[in-house]
């Protein structure tokens, strides 16, 4: 084994963002298996800070932190310096926040992004970008019909597999345009300055150290809710649907991208659950009652704008070229979720938990 060789597997996998929900789980399992992993955060998010003890609980000294804005372009590329690889998941993650600051979510998740790629060309490091469905924009195009509870589509086949790759950028909302704008950066320097980007336009990930709100992170917003005997608030009619994924899975999709990425340089990917885990907000309602054995408590507001009233990733390009696929089954992961919250974040109340495996 060269010199070289030996020590860009010392190299740390840098994560940007690596404090946060995504990033902390991919942090973990990076961990361990003997991987050396460095943090790069603002520690900006309310409770991140609990993920970054877990983690140097669990890790020790093969975590290493540096706490850093990505809007810090010097100390950024500073920072990123030692790292043989970037998963850049720093992000402003809420739509309704970018609609009322568009200056900061511009700044945050373009010009941010422009400096993760600017630190990694120099460095001539891969990147693997966190990027989102709302790049598809509000899918006006895509005609749906209303059941009891959900919306489906009209077409059989986006039915049974789901929006692909090809359905066209439609770019909606602050976020959007910032997500989607950083979206077609990373993929152009693949093919402008030849770096090994590549894109995943995820759906709703949920699992374990996330922290939900309204605006990110619903599924645990939800859960979280109803343990905690809050009302919730739904926008629209609740049968929006959308694909929800296991952040085990997400981590196993992000970890198989960077390791073929010479193979997968300058391409997008979707990544979600596809349709066997695809639920409406209703259902998962529903669901979550009958595992928490409690009454929800519901009102109704008008939807959001650039919400999209049905998707759900046809997720077939990265299983073909990856062999992945999403395992863990939704009411599975649920369950699971709502069991870790009770342990983690709640106090839990033994008829409570009596209901949670």
């Amino acid at each position: 084994m060269s010199e070289r060789h030996r020590n860009l597997r010392k190299a740390p996998v840098a994560i940007v963002g690596g404090s946060g929900f995504i990033g902390s789980n991919l942090a973990d399992s990076l961990l361990s298996d003997g991987e050396p992993v460095l943090v790069i955060d603002n520690l900006s998010r309310p409770g991140v800070e609990q993920n970054l003890e877990w983690l140097a609980q669990k890790h020790g000294g093969h975590l290493s932190v540096e706490t850093v804005d990505i809007r810090d372009r010097d100390r950024l590329a500073s920072a990123l310096a030692p790292a043989r690889a970037i998963f850049h998941l720093a992000a402003q993650t809420a739509v309704t926040t970018s609609l009322v600051d568009p200056a900061e979510d511009l700044d945050i998740n373009l010009k941010g992004t422009f400096n993760v790629l600017e630190a990694a060309r120099r460095m001539s490091a891969p990147v693997i970008f966190a990027s989102t469905n709302k790049v598809y924009g509000s899918l006006p195009q895509l005609a749906v019909r209303e059941g009891d509870d959900r919306y489906e589509p009209t077409s059989e086949a986006i039915r049974a597999n789901g929006v692909d790759e090809t359905i066209g950028l439609d770019f909606c909302t602050p976020y959007g345009c910032s997500k989607g704008a950083a979206d077609q950066y990373v993929l152009d320097y693949a093919k402008s300055y030849g770096l090994s980007t590549a894109v995943l336009r995820m759906s709703c990930i949920y699992g374990p150290r996330q922290f939900g709100t309204e605006d990110q992170g619903w599924v645990a917003h939800f859960l979280l809710s109803v343990l905690s005997g809050r009302p919730i608030t739904i926008y629209g009619d609740g049968k929006q649907v959308r694909d929800i994924l296991h952040v085990s899975d997400a981590v196993a999709a992000y970890r198989a991208v960077v390791a073929s990425i010479e193979d997968l340089k300058g391409q997008a990917f979707n990544l979600g659950g596809g349709p066997h885990n695809a639920v409406s907000l209703r259902m998962l309602l529903s669901e979550i009652a009958a595992i928490t054995g409690r009454d929800i408590a519901l009102r109704y507001d008008p939807q959001r704008t650039g919400d999209q009233p049905f998707f759900v990733a046809d997720t077939r390009k990265i299983e073909a070229a990856l062999g992945w696929r999403a395992r863990v089954p939704w009411r599975e992961g649920v369950s699971d979720l709502a069991g870790w919250l009770l342990r983690h974040r709640l106090q839990p109340r033994p008829e409570v938990a009596r209901y949670v495996a």
